[in-house]
């Protein structure tokens, strides 16, 4: 396969949790009956398993799994100096699903990157990749999109008092904290993040579209203003890394939150984004046809997640194939790459999939990706 990031298979990040780490975290979290530093040392064993099962799997983009989060977003975002965050509700809905209603997530104080965020995981992580002696492959670091500081809340969830303006003074402040945790990982050898955003995405939403007007927000102006938020984060990247946004509808218990055609966002987000690569949720109809990827700006590579992992049952490669050959009527092929369409287990509940339904689905990415694109 190429050494190109991203590669032509590969995927969200997130993996189901083993039972023995959800033992511990129990113990820890509830029970209080073990330190943090057992907690960690059962977290480490289970990433040294889940970096092996990448690569046995044939998966050259490495994740620890997010093996040490609860949620895919909180344990970030509360980490940033100025965030505040609650715990998500879990709500059950008639017919017995379940639903995670979004968190609150509040700007309290000016936001600063108050400590490095990723930086211990990914170095953990770097050692357990490059302990397998294996050329190519390349660990990734998943974090929340910036967009989450102000998407949730609106202008009403963060503090009048240190920002009595947004623009520019609180993207700014916002982007400099990023780009802080960026540099931070690039110093210990990262060349590869991945910013996960569920905002963009529900703004392709009627329903998600008609909340952000109740907050005083116009949902057609807000792709753009968040094109401009993301580059100025992109603006600090540091030199050689690629940084990715992946597309999130929402995924906890096999449950989605948000559907709808990314016309609304396409033009915003493919054009006017400086990011290097998108991983665009494309599993099933809710998420519309590919004519928006005519948007995509040469050099910029379009991740299509084909492939479920709300449910077991496996696709057929031919179709696949066939979905792949229909979004290279919008974008060219030599820009498209394939992947699941989001994580296994963005919360530490996991989807309802199995372990072994989750190997298959990556194996079929990466024979499919193969056969496609041959490198």
């Amino acid at each position: 396969m190429s050494t190109r990031i991203p590669f032509r298979a590969d995927h969200v990040g997130s993996f189901l949790r083993p039972a023995y780490l959800l033992e511990a975290r129990d113990q820890f979290f509830n029970k209080k009956s073990i330190t943090a530093e057992q907690l960690r040392a059962v977290e480490d064993k289970a990433i040294t398993e889940i970096v092996k099962f990448q690569a046995d799997v044939g998966l050259k983009s490495i994740t620890d799994g997010e093996f040490r989060r609860t949620y895919f977003h909180i344990d970030f975002l509360e980490q940033l100096g100025g965030v505040k965050t609650d715990i998500p509700v879990t709500i059950v809905r008639p017919d017995g699903t379940e639903e995670l209603a979004p968190p609150v997530i509040r700007v309290i104080d000016k936001v600063r990157h108050a400590k490095n965020i990723q930086l211990a995981d990914f170095q953990y992580l770097k050692s357990q990749v490059e302990a397998l002696g294996i050329s190519g492959l390349v660990p990734k670091v998943t974090i929340p999109s910036p967009t989450m500081l102000h998407f949730r809340g609106g202008r009403a969830g963060i503090s009048k008092e240190a920002y009595p303006e947004l623009d520019p003074v609180f993207y700014d402040d916002v982007a400099k904290a990023y780009g802080d945790e960026l540099q931070s990982l690039a110093d210990a050898g990262c060349t590869y993040v991945q910013m996960d955003d569920t905002n963009m995405a529900y703004l392709c939403d009627e329903k998600m579209r008609e909340a952000a007007r109740q907050r005083g927000d116009d949902p057609n102006e807000l792709p753009h203003r968040y094109a401009a938020f993301i580059n100025k984060v992109v603006a600090r990247k540091p030199a050689g890394m690629t940084l990715c946004m992946h597309l999130c509808r929402g995924n906890f218990k096999s449950t989605h939150a948000a559907a709808g055609n990314y016309e609304p966002v396409a033009e915003a987000l493919l054009s006017e984004m400086h990011l290097d690569a998108y991983f665009m949720e494309y599993d099933d109809d809710r998420s519309g046809d590919f004519r928006p990827l005519r948007f995509l700006k040469p050099g910029k590579t379009v991740v299509l997640g084909l492939v479920t992992t709300k449910f077991g049952q496996l696709e057929s490669k031919d179709d696949l194939k066939r979905r792949i050959a229909e979004a290279a009527q919008y974008a060219p092929l030599d820009q498209l790459a394939l992947s699941p369409q989001c994580g296994f287990s963005s919360t530490v509940h996991g989807n309802n999939i199995a372990v072994e339904d989750q190997r298959r689905k990556l194996a079929l990415v990466v024979e499919t990706a193969r056969e496609v694109w041959g490198d």
